[in-house]
């Protein structure tokens, strides 16, 4: 395989100066190419031998670990989950696994652990993962049933007020109405051409909500965040949400495009009005709660991923202070039933497993657990060798 070709076809027509920003970081380490690359993550996974017997289940896809994090439910409650779903599919239930097991080995140097150390964790998220599912019932880790380094994180979002949040991305304009802050990096000014595409996906949201008037659009810039959907049309919104100036809400508007997985899947994937009908059909059915203003959007012959805001800080760090062995395993525990919970939550759904066949699969004997260990690290090994490649050609 072509390890840059394929990188470079896959990545074909997206915004050139974003492309490069995203390449540029994809150089930077093994784990951030591994979530650069998700496509090519399960071109490879198709090489490799799993253990037969995981049933199907709906994946969120790009399971690695930032794509963990707290946000603020519709319920208007805070909550720590999985919280990307835009390679959602119906996959085999060991594939979610798989990945978050390779991201955590090809990011161990990164964050100060060994390979030993590393395993060891890995060891301790599939326990917990099989633990979950045998105990069939689906939980949710929320403020008050939280511990460690999720703990700390939630704590932070309770306390952020919203004039606070606004303050740091927005500033004072005329008739005290606020503006979006462009600070060329991770926000960006945007053409009038795709404003207008970004106010018509608002407005569409407009008409199926209770409440018009907190949809009417006060600014639009273009958002860069995340690796992977790096160089796609992507929007931070500011609309005026419960009144200007300080209950105005910002919205994340989001391109969707085909889940990489699905061409690897022998089952039939279901029928859907678009893209972002998937991934919020999946987010909806896989989170305890759904993130605030979630919304699929299609508009000539495109289709969107309307939600809340979230912040890259409200994703747990690994690299900072207070981020100790014992707040590791409890995070990687943590990690494991989550992924679990989201399983049995979403099961019996278009052809998903039911809540009974997890259970067995959660409790299976034979050594599918270290065949799933085993998987992840010929999976690691491999991305750092495209890695390597990748580095030196781009």
């Amino acid at each position: 395989m072509d390890v840059v070709e394929t990188i470079r076809r896959f990545n074909a027509g997206r915004d050139p100066e974003l492309l490069q920003s995203k390449f540029d970081r994809m150089r930077s380490s093994p784990f951030v190419f591994m979530r650069g690359a998700c496509h090519l993550f399960y071109e490879r996974l198709a090489e490799i031998e799993l253990p037969p017997t995981a049933p199907l289940a709906w994946a969120c896809g790009d399971l690695h670990l930032e794509n963990f994090g707290s946000y603020k439910g519709d319920n208007g409650l805070v909550y720590f989950d999985l919280n990307d779903f835009d390679e959602s599919a119906l996959a085999p239930a060991s594939w979610d696994v798989v990945r978050l097991l390779a991201s955590l080995l090809t990011a161990a140097k990164s964050i100060g652990i060994d390979r030993s150390q590393a395993q060891a964790l890995c060891r301790d998220f599939i326990a917990a993962y099989a633990g979950a599912l045998q105990s069939g019932e689906a939980r949710w880790v929320e403020r008050d049933t939280a511990q460690g380094l999720v703990q700390r994180l939630l704590d932070g979002l309770r306390k952020r007020k919203r004039v606070d949040f606004l303050d740091q991305r927005t500033e004072p304009g005329k008739k005290q109405r606020r503006r979006i802050v462009c600070d060329g990096k991770r926000v960006l000014p945007v053409s009038d051409k795709a404003r207008a595409r970004a106010v018509a996906v608002i407005e569409h949201c407009a008409e199926t909500h209770a409440d018009p008037r907190f949809f009417k659009v006060l600014d639009v810039a273009r958002r860069a965040a995340g690796t992977g959907s790096l160089g796609l049309e992507r929007y931070v919104v500011l609309v005026r949400g419960g009144g200007s100036p300080d209950n105005n809400y910002l919205l994340d508007v989001k391109l969707a495009l085909p889940s990489s997985l699905e061409k690897h899947v022998s089952a039939s994937q279901p029928s859907w009005a678009s893209q972002a009908h998937r991934i919020v059909a999946a987010q909806a059915r896989m989170q305890a709660v759904s993130t605030a203003y979630l919304h699929a959007v299609t508009r000539r012959g495109k289709s969107y991923v309307v939600r809340d805001l979230q912040p890259s800080e409200d994703r747990i760090s690994l690299d900072g202070r207070g981020v100790t062995p014992k707040r590791l395993r409890q995070l990687l525990e943590d990690m494991g039933r989550m992924v679990a919970w989201a399983q049995l939550r979403s099961s019996g759904r278009q052809g998903s497993a039911t809540a009974d066949e997890l259970i067995a699969f959660g409790a299976a004997r034979g050594d599918w657990q270290g065949g799933l260990l085993h998987a992840a690290q010929v999976s690691a090994r491999q991305a750092v060798a495209d890695w390597k490649v990748f580095a030196k050609a781009v």
